[in-house]
């Protein structure tokens, strides 16, 4: 499966990057989880975006639905709203907490977190399996894309960006380290794998972009928009915010909403789906 290879061969360039840059130090672990979970907590009750509101065309009243990777529920949990159950399936304490904190405070009574490794997940299926930004983090795909056919009894929904989140930073990764940033299996190497396992899906860019939201208000709050994410060594961070702050004029332009980035690629999130093979998940 050449288009497997492919995928496996960038993902461990990418992963070894990191770890050449970390000095072999896996900091993520030392990081306070709940903080960095609350991050991408949102208001279930919130209106939905055009990028949601098309994941959740997909869902009806009745259904069940698994969010595989789902975090803090910033899909799953609005999602609730609108079906019979979600079960959220994610290794983290951290986006455990906010999970279930967020639920009560909406209100919520049909949600469940297994707090598990997508891999280590048996005997659990819903109409709909849902990921959204995780793809890019899994070394085995195939096995992946069988284990959510497996989960899904109707339909498997994939989310990921154009440019992955995890690459969004490129330009700041080259200033501070003086190196091309390897990039993360983003949608270039996952469809090939997709259609090498004999699936044709159906695949949506979705209008939202990845830079929607409130601009940076202050320098301070621009640079660390600019030093966010794991790419950056904790022990780099001085060093890091000194050569922002010394190229700002390069980095960043001032405007009447804030700071606008010139260094951030735009993205698109590409919304793919399919109807499940039970003759491949069975290949499990």
């Amino acid at each position: 499966m050449n288009a497997a290879k492919a995928y496996v061969a960038q993902y461990d360039s990418y992963k070894a990057q990191l770890a050449r840059v970390h000095r072999g130090d896996t900091h993520e672990e030392s990081w306070e989880e709940r903080i960095a979970a609350r991050r991408w907590r949102f208001d279930p009750l919130r209106s939905l975006d055009s990028n949601l509101l098309a994941v959740a065309s997909y869902v009806h009243r009745e259904d069940s639905v698994i969010d595989v990777g789902g975090g803090a529920g910033r899909v799953s949990l609005p999602l609730a709203l609108r079906c019979r159950e979600v079960i959220n399936i994610d290794p983290s304490s951290g986006m455990r907490a906010e999970f279930e904190e967020s639920a009560r405070e909406a209100g919520l009574s049909n949600t469940q977190f297994i707090q598990s490794d997508w891999a280590d997940v048996a005997g659990v299926s819903a109409n709909l399996a849902i990921t959204a930004n995780l793809t890019y983090f899994v070394r085995d795909i195939v096995l992946f894309i069988r284990k959510m056919e497996e989960m899904a009894e109707r339909k498997v929904i994939i989310n990921l960006w154009s440019v992955p989140p995890c690459d969004q930073n490129a330009a700041i990764f080259r200033l501070v380290y003086r190196e091309e940033k390897k990039t993360a299996p983003g949608h270039r190497y996952l469809l090939p794998v997709i259609w090498e396992l004999g699936i044709l899906p159906d695949v949506q860019v979705l209008p939202g972009t990845f830079r929607e939201g409130e601009l940076p208000q202050t320098m301070d709050a621009a640079v660390q928009e600019a030093m966010r994410g794991q790419w950056l060594h904790p022990k780099d961070k001085d060093f890091a915010t000194n050569l922002i702050l010394e190229h700002f004029e390069e980095l960043y332009e001032q405007t009447s909403q804030g700071y606008r980035s010139l260094w951030q690629e735009e993205a698109r999130e590409l919304l793919i789906t399919w109807e499940p093979s039970k003759a491949g998940a069975q290949a499990l």
